[in-house]
């Protein structure tokens, strides 16, 4: 095909058309310059690449706003398997796990941290994570040099945070962190949000363990130091929060979580399928409709989870009575 004054650099042609806008789909082309849709409906001019998309949907890519791409990010150009299903924006650091900021020696700390939470094996983030940082804006510098197929945004999080400014033998557990270091703490946060994060995310549940089944850093936070941080952001007047917890004292809790976001003006988002979901749900939804802008994070369709006694979550975790028992060989 001889290349034409006006043809298109790809057209995309005889798909059924779902373009997000709420309208019913049709058949019909869709032309590309550049990085640019130029045309959507018919387009009569030729392509000098042309995919024809006859018996197939074609629609926006998926915004999959709970990722742990933080360390497969360093090794896998096409963040698989979300490649395969139309996924073109991931967001990752959720949980309050992640791998910035990151003093150097206390590396391990945080693979550990993410092999437990997210079960992803240690050997891969070992072999595969170049640690070429220590702060936040650096990892996001690194992650742009990275030639990646879809576009990626990061939340910074509370375990990194937390280990960074107290010592990893300090974050975890009970202890309440200092005023300085509840300050160093929004201080980074700060730093991290004006470096680009989407937000800050923070683990509330005691189902998120390390490799050895120590609580991740945050779990028992003060309000104090939450509050801090949640008024960091609402003094940035950008970024979110997330937040995966048990809502262990759920009243307390959730007047905080609302008082942040009333004050605020910015949006927090949960796991729905932590804690009290329906009663929690219930909360949110009831201030939703008041304009408090508390989100659940749910899947539009029933998920399945594989469990075995090896895992870092099963159904016996909780219990203390396991606890015991864990360590002992099967």
């Amino acid at each position: 095909m001889e290349e034409g004054k006006n043809m298109h650099d790809l057209v995309i042609r005889n798909g059924k058309i779902v373009d997000g806008s709420g309208e019913k789909a049709f058949i019909g082309d869709i032309a590309i310059d550049k990085d640019r849709i130029s045309k959507v409906g018919l387009v009569e001019e030729q392509g000098k690449e042309e995919i024809d998309a006859g018996g197939h949907l074609v629609t926006p890519g998926w915004v999959d706003i709970h990722t742990h791409y933080d360390g497969q990010v360093c090794w896998d150009s096409y963040l698989s398997p979300s490649c395969w299903h139309g996924v073109t924006t991931v967001v990752m650091g959720n949980c309050g796990v992640g791998f910035a900021p990151v003093k150097p020696g206390s590396e391990e700390f945080l693979i550990q941290l993410m092999e437990g939470v997210e079960d992803i094996p240690g050997t891969a983030l070992h072999e595969g994570i170049d640690w070429g940082w220590e702060t936040f804006p650096e990892y996001l510098d690194t992650i742009e040099k990275k030639e990646l197929v879809m576009d990626v945004g990061a939340m910074v999080g509370h375990g990194p945070i937390r280990s960074y400014v107290m010592g990893y033998d300090r974050c975890q557990g009970k202890e309440d962190a200092s005023d300085e270091e509840i300050e160093k703490m929004a201080e980074i946060t700060e730093e991290a949000i004006k470096a680009g994060a989407l937000g800050f995310s923070t683990s509330r549940t005691y189902l998120h363990t390390d490799k050895s089944g120590e609580y991740v850093p945050g779990t028992e936070a003060s309000a104090n130091e939450m509050r801090k941080i949640a008024n960091t952001i609402a003094d940035l007047g950008e970024g979110t929060l997330e937040i995966v917890s048990d809502w262990m004292d759920k009243d307390i809790e959730l007047d905080w979580v609302k008082e942040f976001v009333e004050e605020s003006d910015r949006t927090l988002t949960y796991a729905q399928t932590s804690g009290d979901p329906f009663s929690v749900w219930k909360y949110c939804e009831e201030n939703f409709s008041k304009g408090v802008k508390i989100r659940p994070q749910y899947s539009g369709r029933p998920t399945g989870m594989l469990f075995s006694l090896e895992s870092s979550v099963h159904p016996f975790i909780a219990h203390p009575s396991y606890s015991e028992i864990a360590d002992k060989s099967l």
